[in-house]
């Protein structure tokens, strides 16, 4: 059996990027968690990981050592062409709530992956 865990984040601004995350991975706020300081989203289905955000005053400084990759297309095998498509589709909501995309990832004709960055420049890929 999987030992519960939740995943802990620094943050400049919680509530924004605690926003953030709920869109790009289809998570509601967790209840009790609205203080300017701290938010947290979970899973309304309850399969992931809780995802915490406490406000820091130091802003990021480096690349990060983990990150957090959107797999639009689900568990595999996929469809390549559809993964492709999945990936191309997300990656423009995701814009729009503020993030950036740093470089897509080909591999030959097939599309691995885009490398973004979230609103607070935290980098992550959707895949």
């Amino acid at each position: 059996m999987a030992t519960y865990w939740t995943l802990g984040c620094d943050a400049g601004d919680p509530q924004r990027i605690a926003a953030f995350w709920a869109l790009a991975l289809g998570y509601v706020k967790e209840p009790g968690f609205d203080e300017p300081d701290n938010a947290s989203i979970v899973d309304p289905h309850g399969r992931g990981p809780a995802i915490g955000f406490l406000k820091v005053p130091e802003g990021k400084s480096a690349k990060n050592r983990m990150h957090i990759d959107v797999r639009v297309a689900g568990p595999g095998p996929w469809d390549m062409v559809e993964r492709a498509r999945l990936i191309q589709h997300k990656v423009p909501e995701l814009v729009a709530a503020g993030a950036t995309v740093l470089r897509e990832e080909w591999y030959g004709d097939t599309l691995g992956h885009v490398v973004m960055q979230d609103p607070e420049g935290n980098e992550f890929c959707v895949a």
